[in-house]
């Protein structure tokens, strides 16, 4: 299986498809989720002509999971940044599903001078239902729900909380069967490890809200009108950050947004990538 290891010489699976001299997208799924979520997308990327390249996180999928005390969102940004490196790649489109979205920003946000010549290779951004703030406060609203200030210690301790917005027969069939082909070959244990409850506890008290106001580059930010986790506003909310920015809501869609709906999904990212930059 193809791999890079990473500057802490932890090794990092990736898959890769369609056109090795297309212009390169790399999708980065959330958490979990390995590059196995991404195959409605490869295929469409394939014919349309790209490089596709889908990482597995650490601790996901076929990377290694990497030293303790590791799992932070500064180390799942310089994955990025080192995958990018190792492949020497140009002009990348980013794609960051969930998790993987707030990935992208940390690495951005990353002052080590490799970080940012790493996002010098960055052409655009494409975020998949992910707020950029996860903790609920009267400045941002478009948290996961339930999560505040009286609560932001324990809430995530001990897993994800199910918010109980979005009943799972709700979604009907054909979405809840996309979801498990998805996600059955990973065969993951209920209970979190504590590799993944620090990433999750981490991941839970960031704001990635400057980070993105700073973005030099193009950003789409979709979102599910059904997200489990969150209120679909985070989208428009987190596109009026930046005038380099602009926001999509697929209707009656989750936050497994690409997967639950890969019709609609593949539509909105091929048009984004198809589209002139202006320099």
């Amino acid at each position: 299986m193809p791999s890079i290891t990473a500057t802490d010489d932890t090794r990092l699976h990736y898959d890769e498809s369609g056109d090795p001299g297309g212009r390169p997208v790399v999708l980065v799924a959330g958490f979990r989720a390995a590059t196995t979520s991404w195959k409605p997308q490869r295929r469409a990327l394939d014919r349309a002509g790209y490089r596709v390249i889908a990482l597995d996180k650490r601790g996901h999928g076929a990377s290694e999971v990497g030293p303790a005390g590791g799992h932070t969102m500064e180390r799942h940004g310089r994955d990025i940044r080192d995958l990018l490196e190792a492949l020497d790649l140009a002009d990348v489109s980013l794609v960051g599903g969930s998790l993987g979205g707030n990935s992208i920003w940390a690495m951005l946000a990353d002052a080590d001078p490799a970080s940012r010549l790493a996002t010098a290779r960055v052409r655009d951004i494409l975020i998949v239902d992910q707020t950029p703030k996860m903790l609920n406060d009267a400045t941002w609203p478009h948290g996961f729900y339930g999560y505040d200030e009286q609560n932001r210690d324990r809430y995530f301790a001990t897993g994800i909380p199910d918010p109980g917005r979005v009943p799972a027969r709700s979604k009907g069939l054909v979405r809840i069967a996309r979801v498990l082909r998805a996600l059955q070959p990973q065969k993951l244990p209920r209970a979190l490890t504590p590799a993944e409850l620090e990433l999750i506890g981490d991941h839970a008290r960031r704001d990635w809200r400057d980070t993105i106001a700073a973005t030099p580059v193009p950003v789409r930010f979709v979102a599910g009108a059904e997200s489990e986790l969150w209120p679909a506003s985070h989208a428009a909310a987190s596109a009026a950050l930046t005038s380099l920015a602009s926001s999509v809501v697929i209707p009656k869609d989750g936050h497994a947004a690409n997967i639950e709906q890969p019709t609609a999904f593949n539509r909105i990212l091929l048009e984004w990538l198809a589209r002139p930059v202006v320099e």
